[in-house]
C-alpha cells in the first residue's frame, strides 16, 4: 500500500516500481565496478587499508566512500544517500571477491608450465606456493584457470596480464541490497503472532524521479515460513525480481547449540553416490580406542528425479545447440523464433534449478535426521571438490559431473548448525579401495553372486582372517565415519569458507586393531556371510513403512536384521531393500519427529530413503568391532 495516496497495490504494481528502484540501482553499480575494474583498485580494496594506512570500514559502502570512489548519477535523476549505498555496496563486495581469482591467476600465469595440459609435479609445486592458500586448493580449479588462460592465448596469441584483462567486469545482478540501508530508507518489524511481517521501503512512482517528492513509502506486508523459529530476530531482506514477482531474501537470527570440533563419540559418515545419491551410518569410538559400526546403514536413493534431472539436461543440450544454429545463420527472419527459443531454455533452466534445489534440500533433512535418530554429535563428509569426472564415458562423465554434491553439502552445514552438530569434511582418497576393517585393498565385483567378474559396486575383502563383503557405498561410509573419529583433533576451520575440515590422515592398523566379533553365534543366529540367491517365483514381503518402537521391521526390538551379520550385508529385493533402516541403539531424542521415511508429498514418487529406526539392543549386540581409521 502506498502510504502517502492510501492506494492499493497491485502485485503487478509493486513490481513494476521496485523494478524502477532497481534499474537506477544496477545502472550505478554498472557505472562503479567498469571504473574500478583494475587490478590496483582491487587490490586496494582486498588490503583493508586506506592511502593513509588507516584501517577500513567492513562495510564495502563505508570502504569505497574513504578511498572516495564516488558514483555519478544520470542527469535530472534524484535519489537519496540510502540509494547510492546499495549501489556501493553491491560494487564493493563484488570487487573484493574478485581478490581471491586475481591471486589464483596471478600464481597460475607466474608459474605457467611448459604444457598447459599436464603438469609434472615440481610444476604443481610451484603452483600451489605461487597461490596463497594454494597448498589445500583443488586441483580442479587450478585446471580450469588454466584452461581458461590457454583459451585467451590461443585468441590473442599471447597470456593475459592479470584477471581484469582475462575477464570482463563482473554482470550485475539485479536486486536490492536493503541491509545497507537505516530506517531513512526501509523499515522491518515482526507482528505479534509471529507469523507475518511489515516491510517499509520507499519507492520511486516513476522510472526517472526528478525530486524527492517522487519517493513514497510503500507498506509490504510478508507472510513468513514456518521454518523461521518463533524468537528469531528478523533483519532487512534483499529484494529481487524473478518472473515478474518479488521475492525477499530475509535474514534472521535465532541462537543454536554451539558445534564441538572435537571430543565426539558418536559420528555419522556419509558417502556421495551417483544411483544410490547419499549412503550413511553411524559409528561409536568406544574408551578403547576401537570404533564400532551402529546397524546396517541407510540409503537414500533418487533415482527417479536422476533420471528427470538427465531428461531436462539433455532437452537443454538440444536448445542450446538449436541456439547457437540459429545465431550463426544470422538470418532476421528467425529472430522470432529465437526469441521463443531463448524463452524456452530459460524455462527449462528454472526447472533444472527447481529440480535440484528441491532434491538438495531433501538429501540434507534425511543426512541430518539420521545423525539426531543416532544421537551422533558430527557428521562427516568427503571433500570431493577436487572430483573430475573422465575416463568413463560420455554418458556417465555427464552424470558425474552434473551432481548436486556441494548443494547438499551447503545444506548439510545449514541444518545440522541449527541442533549443534558440526560438520567435517575427509579426505576421500582410499575411502572406497580399502576394507573398512582391515585396511587391506579390496576386490571390487559386480554382483555378490558373480564373485569372479570384475565390476565396481560390490566389495570383497581378500583378507582370510577378515572376510568382510558389502556393498561398496556401505564400506565407503564406515571409512569416512572411522577416519574422522580417529583424526577430529586434527580438524581446523578453513579460513576461506568458515568450515571444518580435516586436512592430513594417517590410516593405519595397529595391534590391538584386531577383529573382533562381540556376540557369538549359534545356530538360532540368522546372519548371513554372503549373498541370498533371490527366487524367482516367490515375492519378498514388504516391510512396514513405520515401524513401532518396540517391534521393528525384523523382529522383536534389539534383534540383528536378517542378512546383516558380522561379516556380510545381504543384497535384499527392491521391496525390502527400500524401506531398510539404521539401526542406531538409542532412543528418539524427545520432541523430534523425524521426516526422512519417505520424501514429502509432492516431490517424486521414485525418491526413497530410509527411515530412521530406533532399537534398544542388549548390552552385547555391537555388530562387529575394529579399527576403521
Amino acid at each position: 500500500m502506498d502510504e502517502k495516496t492510501g492506494e492499493v497495490l497491485t502485485a503487478a504494481a509493486l513490481a513494476e516500481r521496485i523494478a524502477w528502484c532497481v534499474d537506477l540501482v544496477a545502472g550505478m553499480v554498472g557505472t562503479l565496478l567498469a571504473e574500478h575494474w583494475n587490478i590496483t583498485d582491487v587490490d586496494t580494496l582486498a588490503s583493508g587499508k586506506d592511502a593513509g594506512g588507516r584501517k577500513l570500514p567492513s562495510n564495502a559502502w563505508m570502504a569505497l566512500r574513504r578511498l572516495g570512489w564516488t558514483i555519478s548519477l544520470p542527469d535530472g535523476v534524484k535519489v537519496n544517500d540510502r540509494i547510492v549505498r546499495m549501489a556501493q555496496e553491491q560494487a564493493g563486495r563484488a570487487l573484493r571477491s574478485a581478490k581471491w581469482r586475481a591471486d589464483a591467476a596471478a600464481g597460475i600465469l607466474a608459474t605457467w608450465p611448459a604444457d598447459p595440459n599436464k603438469r609434472t609435479s615440481r610444476e604443481w609445486d610451484a603452483v600451489r606456493e605461487a597461490i596463497p592458500g594454494g597448498e589445500h586448493l583443488p586441483s580442479s580449479i587450478i585446471r580450469s584457470r588454466t584452461r581458461q588462460i590457454t583459451a585467451f592465448e590461443r585468441e590473442h596469441g599471447r597470456l593475459a596480464a592479470d584477471l581484469c584483462e582475462l575477464e570482463s567486469a563482473p554482470r550485475v545482478a539485479r536486486m536490492l541490497l536493503l541491509a545497507a540501508c537505516d530506517g531513512q530508507q526501509a523499515t522491518i518489524g515482526r507482528s505479534d503472532d509471529g507469523q507475518r511481517a511489515l516491510l517499509r521501503i520507499q519507492l520511486p512512482t516513476r522510472a526517472d524521479p526528478q525530486k524527492y517528492a517522487d519517493w513514497t513509502w510503500v507498506s509490504c506486508p510478508i507472510i513468513l515460513p514456518p521454518t523461521i523459529p518463533a524468537n528469531a530476530v528478523i533483519h532487512l531482506p534483499t529484494l529481487r525480481l524473478a518472473g515478474g514477482k518479488v521475492r525477499a531474501d530475509l535474514a534472521y537470527t535465532h541462537p543454536v547449540p554451539k558445534s564441538q570440533r572435537t571430543g565426539h563419540t558418536v559420528a555419522l559418515g556419509v558417502d556421495w553416490g551417483l544411483n544410490t545419491l547419499l549412503s550413511a551410518g553411524a559409528v561409536r569410538l568406544r574408551d578403547d580406542g576401537r570404533i564400532s559400526a551402529l546397524g546396517a546403514g541407510a540409503e537414500f536413493r533418487a533415482a527417479g528425479v536422476l533420471a528427470k534431472q538427465y531428461r531436462i539436461r539433455r532437452l537443454s543440450e538440444r536448445l542450446h545447440g538449436k541456439a547457437d544454429h540459429y545465431a550463426r545463420l544470422a538470418d532476421p527472419t528467425l529472430n522470432g523464433k529465437a526469441e521463443v527459443l531463448a524463452e524456452e531454455i530459460r524455462r527449462v533452466s528454472e526447472r533444472r534449478c527447481n529440480l535440484n534445489d528441491a532434491l538438495a534440500w531433501s538429501a540434507a533433512r534425511w543426512a541430518v535426521d539420521q545423525a539426531i535418530a543416532a544421537r551422533a554429535t558430527v557428521i562427516y563428509l568427503e571433500d570431493l571438490r577436487s572430483m573430475e569426472a573422465g575416463g568413463m564415458g560420455r554418458t556417465h562423465n555427464s552424470r558425474m559431473s552434473q551432481t548436486v554434491r556441494g548443494a547438499i553439502a551447503h545444506r548439510v552445514r545449514h541444518l545440522a548448525a541449527e541442533v549443534g552438530i558440526a560438520v567435517v569434511t575427509v579426505p576421500p582418497r582410499n575411502t572406497s579401495k580399502h576394507c573398512p576393517y582391515c585396511l587391506v585393498p579390496l576386490r571390487h565385483r559386480k554382483a555378490p553372486d558373480r564373485p569372479t567378474v570384475a565390476g565396481w559396486k560390490w566389495a570383497v575383502c581378500p583378507n582370510r582372517e577378515c572376510g568382510w563383503q558389502g556393498d561398496r557405498d556401505h564400506g565407503a561410509w564406515l571409512r569416512i565415519a572411522a577416519r574422522g573419529l580417529a583424526h577430529q583433533s586434527n580438524t581446523v576451520v578453513d579460513r576461506s569458507t568458515g568450515t571444518m575440515v580435516i586436512r592430513s590422515v594417517v590410516d593405519k592398523f595397529e595391534s590391538k586393531a584386531v577383529i573382533v566379533t562381540d556376540r557369538k553365534t549359534s545356530r538360532k543366529d540368522r546372519s548371513k556371510t554372503g549373498a541370498t540367491r533371490p527366487h524367482s517365483n516367490r515375492l519378498a514381503p514388504r516391510r512396514r513403512e513405520v515401524p513401532s518402537p518396540a517391534v521393528g521391521p525384523c523382529g522383536p526390538a534389539g534383534q540383528r536384521p536378517e542378512g546383516h551379520g558380522p561379516t556380510g550385508r545381504t543384497r535384499l529385493p527392491r521391496a525390502a531393500h527400500r524401506h531398510q533402516g539404521v539401526i542406531t541403539f538409542s532412543k528418539p531424542i524427545a520432541g523430534h519427529r523425524p521426516r526422512g521415511a519417505v520424501l514429502g508429498a509432492g516431490f517424486h514418487l521414485h525418491a526413497h530413503a530410509s527411515p530412521p529406526w530406533w532399537a534398544e539392543p542388549a548390552p552385547d549386540t555391537m555388530s562387529r568391532t575394529g579399527t576403521l581409521g
